[in-house]
């Protein structure tokens, strides 16, 4: 049996997308925050998931 490669059940959490709704739920649920407080780290610093970790943290 082969694997499916066309099939992506991995979803790449180094990246934040705004655009997809169960991203956002995921993420404000990961890092305790709001949709808003969410979208405000990506815009200062981009969609980088380390890089977003680390606004809110500061």
């Amino acid at each position: 049996m082969s694997d499916n490669l066309t099939k992506r059940d991995q979803r790449d959490r180094s990246k934040i997308n705004m655009h997809e709704a169960f991203e956002v739920k995921y993420w404000t649920k990961e890092l305790g925050v709001s949709k808003d407080e969410l979208q405000k780290a990506v815009d200062k610093v981009g969609n980088s998931a380390a890089a977003v970790r680390k606004e809110l943290a500061a």
